[in-house]
């Protein structure tokens, strides 16, 4: 199995390769040569399974030569020991053929631990065989962040610096990042956006001096790793509701089109997806761009759904690759266009996009009064993602396939939001309940590349 670039100048990686790299030295995102296929009998034998059995199914054959059987299978089961719930990624019915899909109950109560304690499992058995080292920075929206410090804790191997907006993440995502007391991970509160932080972070991987000096890897979803990892939930999901005998259809709240992207390859795999919606908040970048309006940036507006507050959605990338039949010129083409502001999608790869993806968007009353509705209605208590996710979806569903929406994170990790619409304080688990009166431990620091990556040499070296 090989990987290449959605750029197209970028040498083919093994998955071990491409995962210890991140980002690809030509600016491009690395995606499988060949995406898998999987029959109606796999798909259905997956029924009843264990999560565990299912993830070693459907990644296996992505790893090619990387990881032996075992010691991915053993690698699967550290990565989800420490999940609140023996289903791993429940779900739970809503109304008639509405489910919700609860991805909250890893170690930082949202979707992204899924990947993430994956990826830590990943990174340590690879740089042990190697004896080697890498210097793992992140950006993060919320809880992109928070995972990673929880998956790569303490690990020699790895220094870890998250950089996330300061002031523009709920506290308990801020708490979850500045509490850790590991050594190795360290908090990084830029003065900016998540534009910001995820533009410093390409900038890192594309000053090859710096790169090369730190060792620099990467764990944001432009990883294909963190990518491949969310795909397998849309098949235990599918499978627990028919698959493949019947359609399904998801509905996702994205802002950086990660966790969508993976059910596009789920789709491709050969899993019997009917719809892929993608659900925007009051940053509607992708749905403004998927109704025909062309990919042009704009201000971020804090919401109350912060994970969503993105203009550049990095695995939107991936998409466009694969709508641009793999073309990887005009890939890098649109991409440089985007610096300058934006581009407009030619009308053959609109229409493949068109024929993949629908969306929709929910402004903040929308989310807010969707929480309290759907607390009325079954007694769920969503968060603010969930909510845009839900309204979203209510929106297009059908009677005749059943709807699952991507339930994001834990309404406790967004308590001022989920109390204003619903009368209701979520409270934390109780691993958790001393989040607040922990010591925090950040470094306040300027949205410059120089000063960043200066911070990033000194932390290391001393």
């Amino acid at each position: 199995m090989k990987y290449i670039s959605t750029r197209g100048q970028a040498p083919e990686l093994t998955f071990e390769e491409a995962m210890l790299t991140g980002l690809a030295r030509d600016g491009g995102l690395y995606v499988p040569a060949e995406i898998p296929l999987m029959s109606a009998d796999d798909i259905a034998a997956l029924s009843g399974l264990p999560y565990e059995e299912v993830a070693y199914r459907v990644m296996r054959p992505f790893l090619g030569d990387s990881f032996t059987d075992q010691e991915f299978r053993d690698i699967i089961a550290r990565a989800y020991a420490g999940f609140g719930h023996v289903a791993r990624a429940p779900l739970k019915q809503l109304e008639p053929n509405h489910f919700l899909l609860e991805l909250f109950h890893g170690p930082t109560l949202a979707f992204k631990d899924f990947a993430m304690q994956l990826i830590g499992q990943l990174f340590e058995v690879a740089l042990k065989r190697r004896g080697d080292s890498v210097t793992i920075v992140g950006a993060t929206s919320g809880d992109t962040g928070s995972a990673a410090m929880e998956a790569f804790a303490g690990l020699e191997a790895v220094n870890v610096f998250i950089m996330y907006p300061h002031g523009r993440v709920s506290e308990v995502q801020r708490r979850q990042m500045t509490t850790p007391t590991a050594a190795n991970v360290h908090a990084l509160a830029v003065d900016g956006d998540f534009d910001d932080c995820q533009a410093r972070l390409k900038d890192m991987f594309n000053d090859f001096d710096f790169r090369d000096g730190v060792k620099l890897a990467g764990v944001n979803s432009i990883n294909f790793a963190r990518v491949l990892a969310q795909v397998v939930y849309y098949f235990t999901a599918a499978a627990s509701l028919g698959a493949p005998y019947r359609k399904v259809s998801f509905t996702v709240p994205t802002g950086n089109f990660g966790d969508i992207f993976a059910g596009f390859i789920a789709k491709q795999m050969g899993l019997p997806i009917d719809q892929l919606v993608v659900a925007t908040n009051q940053n509607d970048i992708l749905h403004r761009c998927l109704s025909g309006k062309g990919y042009y940036t704009g201000e971020t507006i804090p919401s109350i759904s912060p994970s969503m507050d993105i203009q550049v959605s990095s695995n939107f990338e991936r998409a466009l690759f694969y709508a641009y039949g793999q073309d990887g010129k005009a890939v890098a083409q649109l991409m440089d266009e985007l610096k300058e502001g934006g581009f407009d999608v030619s009308q053959g790869a609109m229409q493949l996009l068109a024929d993949t993806f629908v969306s929709g968007r929910a402004s903040e009353e929308e989310t807010l009064a969707t929480i309290k509705a759907e607390y009325a209605a079954s007694g769920e208590l969503l968060c603010p993602h969930g909510a845009v996710g839900v309204k979203v979806a209510q929106e297009h569903r059908k009677a005749d396939v059943p709807m699952i929406t991507l339930a994001t994170a834990h309404p406790a990790k967004f308590p001022a939001a989920v109390e204003k619409a619903s009368d209701v304080h979520p409270p934390l688990p109780t691993r958790m309940s001393d989040l607040y009166e922990r010591s925090e431990r950040l470094t306040r620091i300027a949205n410059d590349l120089g000063v960043l990556e200066d911070h990033i040499r000194k932390t290391i070296a001393q």
